[in-house]
C-alpha cells in the first residue's frame, strides 16, 4: 500500500506518457484510415455498379432474354442485375428471388427487399430500365476487409515505435540513474559535489543547486564542529574554577572565609551563566544567518531607547553615566531592514561590553546619526579603549582584550563576536575607533535605511 502512494519514477512517467501518446495517435490514425478505406471502398463498388449498368445500355443479347440468365461477361456474384421494359415487364434477372421493386429511383438509392438491404443503381434508356444492386451486408464486409488490410502496416509499426521509445528513454535517463546510484552508495558524512557529467541541460541547474546545498551543509557542519570545540574549551575553565571555589568553600575554617568563598562561588556561577548565554546567542545567530530569514522594518531609535533602559541597572551598580543622545528628527521615525531580536542582542552586547570595561564613575553614550540612505549607531565609552593592532582580533570569537584595572571579571570573548555576526547578518560590519570626546572606544554600525515599496499609480 505504501508503494502505491509513492510517485512513479520519471522513467516510468515518460514511458507511460509516450506509449499512451503513441497508442492514442495510432488509434486515431487507424480510425481515420478505416473510415477513409470504407469511403474509398464504397466509391469503388459504386463505380463498379455504374460500369455494369452502362455496359447493358445497348440491350441484352437474344439468348439472355430468352433464358433469363446473364451472359458470362455480365455475370458477377456480388452484383444483382435486373432489366425491365418501359412497359414494366422484367426481361432479365441475374439472381432468382431478389425481387427488386419495379419502380426504382434513378441513380443511387438504398432499399429493403425480403428483409435484405440493397444498394441500387438504376439507369433508364429508351426501351428499358436497368437496375444493378448489391447486398449491403456483403458490401460492408468486403469494405471492412479492405480497410483492415490497410491498417496492417500501422499495426506492425506501432510496437516497433514503442520499442524505440522505450530504448531511447532508458538510454537518455541512464546518467540520472548513475547519479542516483552514486548518492545511494554515499556515506552520511560524504558531502562532496555530485558530478553532473552527461546529464541533460534541464537537470544541470538542479545538480548545481544540490551541490550548492551540499556546500552550505558542509559549512554548517564545519561551523558546528568549530563551535562545539570552542564551547567545550571555554566551558572547561569556568567549570574547573567553580569546582575549586566549591572546594574552598568546603574547607573554609571560619565564617569570614566562608563568606568570601561563597561570594567568589556566586561570581563564578554568574560568569559561567553569562558564558552559556553568550554561547546560546551565538548559536542562534549562526542558525538565523544559515536559515536566511527575511528582514522586517525595525525602528532603530525605539530599539536604542529600550536597550539603554535595560542596561541602566548594571550601569548604576558600577556608577557609570549611561545615556542616549537626542535623536535627530531625520532618524526618529526611520527604520532599518533587519531582525529586531538580533539587533536588540547586538545593542545589549555593545552596552554590556562598554559598561564592563569602563572604570567606575565613567561614562557611556549612545547616539544615532542619519545621512543619505543610512542610519549610524554609535556607542562611546570612557574606558581604556582597544589598541588599533588588536581591534580586528577582538571581533573574533573567544578572543579577550586586555583586562583593564578595576574591571569586575574577564569576559568570555564572545560579546563583540556576536555583535559583529549580527552586523554581518544585516550587511554591515562593526567599526572600532577611538571615542573623540570620551577618549575610550567607539563602536559604530552603519545600516541602510528601510525604503518602503512604491505604490502603483493605478491603485
Amino acid at each position: 500500500m505504501n508503494r502505491l502512494r509513492h510517485p512513479a519514477s520519471l522513467r516510468v512517467r515518460l514511458l507511460v506518457f509516450l506509449l499512451a501518446a503513441i497508442a492514442l495517435t495510432a488509434a486515431v490514425q487507424g480510425l481515420l484510415a478505416y473510415r477513409s478505406a470504407l469511403v474509398e471502398a464504397d466509391a469503388l463498388f459504386d463505380y463498379q455498379m455504374q460500369q455494369t449498368a452502362y455496359a447493358l445500355r445497348a440491350g441484352l443479347p437474344p439468348d439472355a432474354r430468352a433464358s433469363g440468365n446473364a451472359l458470362p461477361e455480365y455475370q458477377n456474384d456480388e452484383l444483382i442485375v435486373q432489366v425491365w421494359t418501359n412497359e414494366g415487364l422484367r426481361i432479365f434477372e441475374s439472381a432468382v428471388g431478389a425481387a427488386l421493386p419495379q419502380k426504382a429511383v434513378l441513380g443511387f438509392t438504398e432499399l429493403q427487399a425480403r428483409g435484405i438491404s440493397y444498394r441500387v443503381f438504376s439507369l433508364q434508356t429508351r426501351s428499358q430500365v436497368i437496375q444493378v444492386a448489391q447486398d449491403m451486408s456483403a458490401r460492408r464486409a468486403m469494405a471492412r476487409a479492405l480497410a483492415l488490410r490497410s491498417l496492417l502496416p500501422l499495426a506492425v509499426m506501432a510496437p516497433l515505435l514503442a520499442l524505440a521509445v522505450w530504448w531511447a528513454v532508458s538510454r537518455l535517463l541512464a546518467p540520472v540513474q548513475r547519479v542516483r546510484g552514486q548518492l545511494a552508495q554515499r556515506r552520511p558524512d560524504d558531502l562532496t559535489p555530485v558530478s553532473g557529467a552527461g546529464l541533460p541541460s534541464e537537470l544541470q541547474p538542479l545538480v548545481h543547486e544540490f551541490n550548492a546545498l551540499l556546500a552550505r551543509v558542509q559549512q554548517a557542519f564545519d561551523a558546528q564542529q568549530h563551535f562545539v570545540a570552542d564551547a567545550a574549551h571555554e566551558l572547561r575553565s569556568p567549570l574547573a574554577a567553580l569546582k575549586l571555589q566549591l572546594q574552598g568553600l568546603q574547607r573554609a575554617p571560619d565564617t569570614a572565609t566562608r563568606e568570601r568563598a561563597v561570594e567568589r562561588l556566586g561570581s563564578g556561577i554568574d560568569r559561567a551563566t553569562r558564558l552559556v548565554e553568550q554561547l546560546l546567542a551565538l548559536a542562534r545567530q549562526e542558525a538565523q544567518i544559515a536559515a536566511g530569514a527575511p528582514p522586517q522594518p525595525v525602528p532603530l531609535a525605539e530599539l536604542a531607547r529600550q536597550a539603554v533602559l535595560d542596561a541602566t541597572p548594571a550601569a548604576q551598580q558600577r556608577g557609570i553615566d549611561l545615556g542616549l543622545a537626542p535623536v535627530p528628527p531625520e532618524a526618529e521615525g526611520a527604520s532599518v531592514p533587519g531582525h529586531a531580536q538580533a539587533l536588540a542582542i547586538l545593542l545589549r552586547n555593545l552596552l554590556d561590553n562598554a559598561i564592563k570595561y569602563t572604570p567606575r564613575g565613567g561614562r557611556v553614550d549612545v547616539a544615532l546619526q542619519a545621512d543619505d540612505g543610512h542610519i549610524t549607531l554609535l556607542v562611546d565609552d570612557s574606558g581604556p579603549g582597544i589598541a588599533p593592532a588588536e581591534r580586528a582580533q577582538v571581533l573574533q570569537r573567544f578572543h579577550r582584550g586586555a583586562q583593564p584595572e578595576g574591571a569586575p571579571a574577564s569576559g568570555s570573548g564572545l560579546g563583540l563576536a556576536i555583535a559583529d555576526s549580527i552586523a554581518r547578518l544585516h550587511g554591515a560590519r562593526l567599526q572600532l575607533a577611538d571615542a573623540p570626546q570620551l577618549g575610550g572606544l567607539r563602536v559604530s554600525l552603519r545600516l541602510a535605511r528601510h525604503t518602503p515599496p512604491r505604490e502603483s499609480p493605478h491603485t
